[in-house]
């Protein structure tokens, strides 16, 4: 059995770019990119918490110590700069892979700093 479970994210980026005219793509810091175990020229999913928008794209590299998250070419429009976004990368796993599997999840904050890095969600509770 093949499943597809989330292999890294970056938690409530704040997007510092819109570049409509630019290389379709998402350019992302390369201290980010490397603490989530991002690859440039990966596929990734944008989830926008400001305006609901879900799209696919894929990642390319920003300058190092930038805190760049720049949405570009025909993804630009549907983010803005000041939005936070979830960033996702999915891996495809069997069975006994994934029992033993666990996500990088890189937690920022306003300026795209890294907070947390960590390898598990907290249960949800009611």
């Amino acid at each position: 059995m093949h499943l597809t479970l989330l292999k890294s994210k970056l938690h409530r980026a704040t997007v510092t770019h819109a570049e409509v005219d630019y290389e379709g793509s998402c350019a992302i810091d390369r201290n980010l990119l490397d603490a989530a175990n991002i690859l440039p020229y990966e596929q990734i999913e944008i989830y926008n918490i400001t305006n609901g928008e879900r799209f696919t794209t894929y990642a390319i590299e920003a300058e190092r110590d930038s805190r760049i998250i720049s949405v570009n070419g025909a993804a630009a429009h549907r983010a803005s700069p000041g939005d936070l976004v979830i960033i996702c990368t999915y891996a495809g796993l069997d069975h006994s892979e994934a029992a033993i599997f666990h996500p990088t999840l890189v937690y920022v904050d306003e300026h795209n700093h890294i907070n947390k890095i960590s390898e598990r969600i907290a249960m949800q509770v009611a």
